[in-house]
């Protein structure tokens, strides 16, 4: 991994940037060591163990940017791959050996985590840790994890190092061993209509995971009053609310996309310090076709993490 502090290139024409995204490379949850830094770097040197989440750029002025919310920039953050940075260029991801990116959007990695486990913490660890750190999950907090995947189990097990009592809301059962293992001190089908009468005002918070249609409705009844339910799973499909479910009962419904680069180093931290790390499989380059069946499949637990030494 590369750390630059900035450079200046001639931007691509438009025939070039066509060309070029049809070979772009992907991944955006990285870790890795620094091999060489820029002459203006000063966080970094090489060897860190380091880390490169969704992200690579921002406009660094806006307020948002300027409040340490550079998900949320203005003029639109810079995605790690398939984006295009101010130069000009396309941007490319880290199924790669090696990466170039500015040393203010790169992560610091705890000694204690190891670097595959690392990885799915820059886009599924923040992504879950943003949402409950900004609603206050804690000690005296009833957390609902709605789904049990890559976002859930990680949902469940940091919900559960806050402090909060811990509740995963599955369609079926069928990893009820592991949702309790991960820290859940309950596990519910929602296959089971029973389950949403059963829990009806339960909830000061819910973190819906899922990026699949979801009766919206029926979940907000799950929540207390002043319950928020926030969406971090991104379904293709408009959802429908009845705002009397929100209404009644002074609920919110929201949404929340990845943390910023200061929350995003806290929520390492904070990991490392609980010993948090995401329930991996490691494969080789030669095994994505087949990972890749096995994620429509719903097979995964529960998160692949490709050696990219075997690339």
């Amino acid at each position: 991994m590369v750390i630059a502090k900035a450079r200046a290139v001639d931007g691509p024409d438009k025939s070039f940037r066509e060309a070029e995204i049809e070979r772009r490379v992907p991944g955006h949850e990285i870790a890795g060591f620094v091999t060489e830094i820029g002459s203006e770097v000063t966080k970094y040197k090489a060897g860190d163990r380091v880390g490169v989440g969704c992200m690579v750029g921002s406009c660094g002025e806006c307020k948002n940017c300027r409040d340490g919310e550079e998900q949320y920039c203005l003029e639109g953050n810079i995605p790690t791959y398939a984006g295009v940075d101010k130069y000009g260029e396309l941007t490319q991801g880290g199924y790669s050996t090696h990466i170039v990116v500015e040393e203010d959007f790169v992560l610091k990695i705890p000694d204690n985590i190891e670097l595959d486990a690392a990885a799915p913490l820059l886009c599924a660890g923040i992504t879950t840790y943003s949402p409950l750190n900004h609603w206050n999950a804690g000690p005296g907090k009833k957390v609902a994890v709605v789904g049990m995947g890559g976002l859930g189990h990680m949902a469940v097990k940091i919900a559960h190092a806050m402090g909060a009592e811990v509740t995963v809301l599955s369609r079926t059962l069928n990893k009820k061993e592991d949702g309790l293992e991960f820290g859940a001190e309950a596990y519910h089908a929602t296959s089971d209509p029973e389950t949403f009468e059963k829990l009806a005002g339960t909830f000061d918070l819910i973190i819906n995971t899922v990026s699949a249609k979801i009766d919206i409705s029926a979940y907000l009844s799950l929540l207390t009053l002043d319950g928020a339910m926030v969406n971090v799973g991104a379904p293709a499909e408009p959802l429908e609310v009845n705002v009397f479910s929100l209404i009644g009962h002074r609920r919110s419904f929201a949404g929340s996309l990845i943390g910023g680069i200061r929350e995003t180093q806290e929520m390492l931290d904070f990991c490392g310090e609980h010993g948090i790390v995401p329930s991996i499989e490691v494969i080789s380059a030669d095994y994505i076709d087949e990972a890749y069946e096995r994620v429509l499949g719903s097979d995964v637990k529960y998160r692949f993490v490709i050696d990219t030494s075997t690339i």
